[in-house]
């Protein structure tokens, strides 16, 4: 037999190494767009709230009953807030449990910044799913046009700019909910905003409405055996709802009724009519150019407005505060959504106007930053504190940790962490060892009098005025 050739190295079987194809560096910065984008929303989200904390900017006490509220809940307590009353369950103000979350953060760092910056983390972390949305059914310009102009609305820049809500924690569940939806991942979908019952009271009407739309929807794209279990959701949003207004709240409150519940209905549909007409057209032009009219997501938002044009409080008709943050996600997913479809349509005006709305809405938003909270952040005084700040705190430091105190919005954030705080006037016959108020306006014109209005059987002397904060405290009884 002829020897046979060697056998090449080359041809001797053995483990094969497949080199991995050239990354595609476009394609891998694409995908974290979103991500990028939220830490710069982070970033200037809590540039503005806690900048208006360091200035003691607040405007409302709404931090520090929050603040004390998670407080309890990081000691393992009931949430007990001093501010609405001595004894006060918060949760028969609102029936807000999800703020249980914040209680492991707050013991490591107990502070109200610690409420403001996971605020401002919830905020950021909405923009994720939304951009990535609009980038998947758009395209990467449009997207991340739509997710820009979502992060500078005039309402999550509003919010951000007045304290702490717990409607964070909505804003977030809601984007990723819609996001899911329009992936159609129905039970995604479902099971993103089953928690909102948790967030508020009336969120559980704005869970019933986006699991109809995702029965809608699932019917629609040939999955009917999504339907009934998208139904059992609607009915639990909506029963929650009921039960939390008329059973759950009622049973923490110590009046035995739900006080924003009472608000609702007292004011006709037609009052405030002019103010009401304008937070419709600045929720649906600037953010949608009116082509979320076109999506059924859009739906998601009437449960809110619903409560706020009925309620006789004026506070809820318009734009200011947080009123309208959740309803961003919603107005901003539903106009993707209309997008994907108006790109297409027969009309030609239409395919043209929705070539070019992304565009005109990322403008829009970008020119109302100059007059929003976000657009103070290009002014030196932003970062700053004045003087006379720094003044107010060494003279709120003088008030020892563990003290009772009655105070008004001004000194508030700045003793919650540390004191038992009551609301001036509120403290229902208790005497606390101090009394401190921003009197800047001079709305007490006798200080000494005013401690002996409050407190009759109790002494209070005057321990400081700093640019109009004033420090009594008590003396005898």
């Amino acid at each position: 037999m002829a020897p046979t050739a060697p056998t090449p190295l080359a041809l001797i079987p053995g483990p094969v190494t497949v080199s991995p194809p050239p990354r595609d560096r476009r394609f891998s910065l694409q995908r974290r767009e979103p991500y990028v984008l939220a830490v710069v929303l982070f970033v200037a989200y809590t540039a503005v709230s806690v900048g208006r904390y360091r200035r003691m900017g607040n405007r409302s006490w709404d931090l520090g009953i929050f603040e004390q509220a998670v407080r309890a809940y990081a000691h393992f307590q009931a949430p007990i807030v001093d501010l609405k009353g001595p004894g006060y369950n918060v949760l028969g103000d609102h029936f807000s449990p999800v703020t249980v979350l914040l209680a492991p953060f707050y013991r490591v760092f107990p502070s109200p910044v610690t409420l403001l910056v996971a605020q401002a983390a919830l905020f950021a972390l909405s923009a994720i799913p939304v951009t990535r949305a609009a980038t998947r059914l758009l395209g990467r310009a449009r997207g991340l046009a739509l997710g820009v102009a979502y992060g500078l609305s005039w309402g999550l820049q509003k919010a951000v700019d007045f304290d702490f809500h717990e409607i964070c924690f909505a804003v977030v569940l809601i984007a990723f909910s819609l996001e899911a939806l329009l992936r159609h991942r129905w039970r995604a979908a479902l099971l993103w905003a089953l928690p909102l019952v948790l967030v508020k009271e009336d969120q559980g009407l704005t869970l019933a409405v986006i699991a109809v739309v995702v029965a809608l929807r699932a019917r629609r794209h040939g999955s009917p055996r999504v339907v009934p279990y998208a139904v059992a959701v609607a009915s639990f949003g909506a029963v929650a709802t009921l039960l939390t207004f008329t059973m759950i709240i009622p049973a923490f409150n110590t009046a035995g009724v739900s006080d924003y519940l009472s608000k609702v209905g007292d004011a006709g549909p037609l009052t405030g009519a002019d103010i009401k007409i304008r937070t419709v057209l600045w929720l649906l032009i600037p953010t949608s150019g009116l082509l979320a009219l076109r999506s059924p997501i859009l739906l998601a938002v009437l449960p809110t407005l619903g409560w706020r044009f009925v309620s006789s409080d004026h506070h809820y008709w318009g734009t200011d505060w947080h009123y309208s943050a959740v309803l961003m996600p919603i107005v901003t997913l539903a106009l993707v959504d209309a997008l994907t479809t108006a790109r297409h349509s027969s009309r030609p005006w239409l395919r043209s106007y929705a070539v070019h709305l992304p565009t005109a809405v990322v403008a829009a938003a970008l020119a109302l930053t100059t007059v929003l909270p976000v657009g103070a952040l290009t002014e030196a005084d932003a970062y700053r504190v004045p003087a006379d700040v720094r003044a107010v705190e060494k003279l709120l430091d003088t008030i020892p940790d563990g003290a009772t105190v009655e105070s008004n919005v001004g000194p508030i954030s700045r003793l919650t962490s540390r004191c038992r705080v009551f609301w001036i006037g509120r403290a229902k016959g208790l005497a606390p060892d101090y009394i401190v108020f921003n009197n800047a306006s001079r709305w007490v014109k006798d200080v000494p009098g005013y401690a002996r209005q409050l407190h009759p059987r109790d002494r209070y002397e005057l321990r400081g005025v700093i640019q109009g904060y004033v420090l009594l405290k008590r003396t005898s009884r």
